[in-house]
């Protein structure tokens, strides 16, 4: 039996790396244990147990780019598994940047997500120099372009569709400009 073949292929490559359900829904892995990302950390096993017993899953915000300004969405799922901190929110289409990051995440720019913590008990390996993080004090989860641990990464987008009822004037401006852009028939 041949083993299957390791050279990327064009649809593998630009494969998208996310999928579009229905409900602006985020699905995707924060963190994953016994990985070292790009500034030699290390989480393990059960670092955010007791964050995620003690705080409120509304009180660890999502935010865009890891930036306080840029509150995008409300995390409805955090919990360790055997990978990692798994993650599951929704991003709030009333948001513009919560909007703009659907189109991105939809299109594949953007898809990773990454920690933002306190560490309250690690150890460094004297000899590969790697920080064991045993416990972390969880503040915040973002949607970035550049995660430190490659993969962290968002797995699942389900497509927002709004419920909000457009206003009657809103509705009649739309009908408007549709009948404008249309091109004139040739007769």
């Amino acid at each position: 039996m041949l083993a299957p073949s390791s050279v990327p292929t064009s649809a593998s490559v630009f494969a998208p790396r996310t999928t579009i359900d229905a409900d602006g829904t985020v699905v995707g892995y924060a963190s994953l244990f016994g990985e070292v990302d790009q500034a030699r950390d290390m989480v393990m096993r059960g670092a955010f147990a007791a964050t995620l017993a003690t705080r409120s899953i509304r009180r660890i915000p999502m935010l865009f780019q890891h930036d306080p300004s840029e509150p995008i969405g409300i995390w409805l799922e955090l919990r360790e598994d055997h990978r990692g901190l798994f993650a599951r929110g929704r991003l709030i289409p009333e948001v513009a940047r919560g909007r703009e990051l659907l189109s991105l995440l939809r299109a594949g720019a953007v898809d990773g997500l990454s920690i933002g913590f306190r560490t309250s008990k690690a150890r460094i390996d004297p000899k590969t120099r790697i920080r064991r993080l045993l416990a972390v004090e969880l503040w915040e989860i973002s949607i970035v372009t550049f995660p430190l641990l490659a993969g962290a990464r968002v797995q699942a987008v389900k497509q927002v569709t709004s419920t909000a009822k457009l206003s009657q004037a809103r509705t009649r401006a739309e009908r408007a400009w549709k009948t404008i852009r249309r091109p004139p028939r040739a007769g």
